[in-house]
């Protein structure tokens, strides 16, 4: 799990979240911006890349307004931001403004290194989010989840979950979420064997690698499988968002060797290869389209709609269909 440090009040005016592992970055920047709406349900949240945060952007983001309204600023990839950029940013930590939540997201390492250090010097709060490379992290960040949903789970059911489900933190995540709303009582081995031991990554990870390589088919027959096996349909929905996000990130990303991507990235290098074989026919407005029916989809498969089945289907179809974008114009 994410690791805190001492000061750890979520409305700190500075909050840095450094490390690779993208759920818990994610779950950096959610409980700040939820902790602000509490303080104030009208609070303006802006969530930038480092290419939207341009010399002087910052400076207007954080500039007093007429109704003194609460804010927060979300700055990704702050590694990443230009030179110039860096100088405001730690100009902007020297003074943070009232009123005003700022929360940088590091990757870590010698990259940007200096506006790490001078977040830390300017008494950012910090939040640790490294890649989970060891088993033993993974197991304890499963049974955290179980603690964290007020649930109690074997240790043999633990990690009996990690070896069904692998490395993948979000795949985990959901895997605890639709068992702690399924079953009732203890977790135990017994239960994940029915959910997902030897079925629920292959399966799901199945669904999206198709459904990335257009072939529409393969992929509704592999979902309709894993559905018909007992597959949560909340792992299908982040295979495919992976797959997808997988898909948008080495598009974007620069030339180079499948080590210095993967270290970019933050992918192993043999899926750098696997990824480039499978991007071939998308565009970026075919990434949009996909990203939009993996939201839907996991809207529907998380209660927004009657049929999570349909939901899917529907999802993989779109994706397939944005995958073979290329060309057909």
């Amino acid at each position: 799990m994410a690791r805190k440090n001492a000061s750890d009040d979520p409305l700190a005016p500075v909050t840095l979240a450094v490390g690779q592992e993208e759920l818990l970055l994610d779950r950096a920047v959610r409980e700040v911006v939820a902790a602000a709406k509490a303080a104030d349900a009208d609070t303006d949240v802006r969530d930038l890349t480092p290419d939207q945060l341009q010399p002087g952007t910052l400076a207007e983001l954080v500039s007093p307004s007429l109704f003194a309204e609460r804010k927060v600023v979300v700055v990704r990839g702050a590694q990443d931001l230009s030179a110039d950029t860096v100088k405001d940013v730690k100009a902007y930590l020297s003074s943070p403004a009232e009123e005003i939540i700022l929360v940088l997201l590091h990757a870590g390492g010698a990259k940007g290194k200096g506006l790490l250090d001078a977040a830390r010097k300017a008494g950012a709060r910090e939040v640790a989010c490294p890649k989970m490379t060891k088993p033993a992290d993974r197991l304890a960040f499963v049974r955290g989840e179980f603690r964290t949903a007020g649930r109690s789970a074997t240790p043999e059911a633990c990690q009996a979950l990690v070896d069904a489900i692998g490395s993948d933190l979000r795949e985990l995540a959901s895997a605890v979420t639709q068992l702690v709303a399924d079953v009732e009582g203890t977790i135990d081995e017994a239960v994940v064997g029915r959910y997902y031991t030897g079925r629920a990554e292959a399966s799901s990870f199945t669904v999206a690698d198709r459904a990335v390589e257009g072939r529409t088919a393969e992929a509704l027959e592999a979902l309709r499988w894993s559905l018909s096996t007992g597959v949560a349909p909340v792992l299908i929905t982040s295979a495919l968002a992976q797959g997808v996000r997988a898909i948008g990130k080495l598009s974007s990303a620069r030339g180079g060797r499948p080590a210095d991507l993967a270290r970019e990235l933050g992918m192993p290098p043999w899926k750098i290869d696997r990824v480039r074989q499978q991007m071939r026919g998308w565009t970026p407005d075919g990434v949009a389209v996909a990203l939009r029916a993996v939201a839907e989809a996991d809207a529907g498969v998380k209660g927004g709609g009657d049929d999570p089945g349909y939901a899917l289907e529907k999802a993989v179809v779109t994706i397939a269909r944005a995958a073979r974008s290329r060309g057909r114009g």
